[in-house]
């Protein structure tokens, strides 16, 4: 597959003024586009399914773009037909698990700064995993939630651990987004969907264990195996596969866009077509909805597929302009 970048992370969220206000004033990103879809071909961008949502005339979105560093997310609410909540009980190992890691400078400065916003906190304060683990040692992570519940991550990379973007001298808290963390129930088939299948390329993996991992993730007794996979520009993707407890919980098959827990992976490719029809042709379980463009000509690729990996993460498959 010839993968160009890991574009952008989507998030759906239940009131968007209420999101920009805590990106842009607790995490400091900078808002880059505001528009609003209406009609049917709003429904073709959200839905993963193959009728659309009722009443597709009156469903009305607002998707707001966020930038930090180099990386964008993706904002989405719907201001018709808004979906569910994320659980309350929501545990670091259930599937639907995805969060955000944003690289910081200086976590004691960081982690103070996040803590004056009342944020929900996973983890009770930064940990810095041991020196035994050779590829994850030294580096300080801590674990907290935004107003809608989607996890986030604050990262800071010890010299030797840190790619060359990340030691750039700089007088910014916040500097970008490394990685992106989703929970995935067997590591050899995500390994196939988005290594042997997309072309994501394998950085590093480790075993993750001890006492300040189970005070990130907030999970007792925890054993986590992570694939970290690279495409050749953009935001890294994480496999992390909870090897103890095993209890977390599937993505729910009703899930639709407009659930607060449907997150959104864009990865562009040469041919979105092409990859599609070499994803079916590999008999690889997944649903692909062609996205009709017809009225939105501000959105910035041609040609949108809608795909599901093993668990039931969504990966939006764009053509390079």
């Amino acid at each position: 597959m010839s993968i160009s970048e890991v574009k952008s992370i989507g998030m759906t969220v239940g009131d968007m003024d209420r999101s920009i206000d805590f990106y842009t004033t607790v995490l400091a990103f900078t808002k880059t586009s505001d528009r609003q879809l209406t009609g049917v071909a709003s429904a073709d961008i959200s839905s993963l399914q193959t009728d659309p949502i009722p009443a597709a005339a009156n469903l009305q979105l607002r998707v707001v773009a966020l930038q930090l560093g180099n990386e964008t997310i993706e904002l989405t609410e719907f201001l018709t037909y808004p979906g569910r909540a994320i659980p309350s009980d929501s545990r670091s190992n259930d599937r639907w698990f995805q969060h955000l890691a944003i690289v910081v400078s200086d976590m004691e400065r960081a982690d103070e700064h996040v803590r004056q916003h009342s944020i929900v906190q996973v983890s009770p304060h930064p940990q810095t995993l041991p020196d035994w683990n050779p590829v994850a040692g030294g580096i300080q992570a801590v674990y907290f939630q935004d107003p809608d519940g989607h996890n986030l991550e604050l990262l800071h990379f010890p010299a030797t651990q840190a790619a060359p973007k990340w030691q750039q001298p700089t007088t910014d808290l916040f500097l970008g987004i490394d990685h992106t963390a989703i929970v995935v129930a067997d590591t050899g088939a995500s390994r196939a969907f988005y290594c042997d299948l997309l072309g994501l390329e394998l950085k590093q993996e480790s075993e993750n264990f001890g006492s300040e991992q189970e005070l990130l993730c907030g999970i007792a007794a925890v054993k986590v195996r992570i694939s970290s996979l690279t495409a050749p520009a953009g935001i890294g993707i994480e496999l992390l596969e909870y090897l103890q407890p095993t209890d977390g919980r599937a993505i729910p098959t009703d899930t639709e866009s407009n659930d607060l827990w449907c997150l959104q992976t864009k990865i562009v490719v040469a041919d979105a077509m092409a990859t599609v029809q070499q994803l079916t042709a590999a008999q690889f379980p997944l649903a692909a909805t062609e996205v009709s463009l017809s009225n939105t000509s501000a959105l910035e690729f041609d040609r949108q597929f809608l795909v599901k990996d093993p668990d039931g993460h969504i990966i939006r498959l764009v053509d390079r302009p």
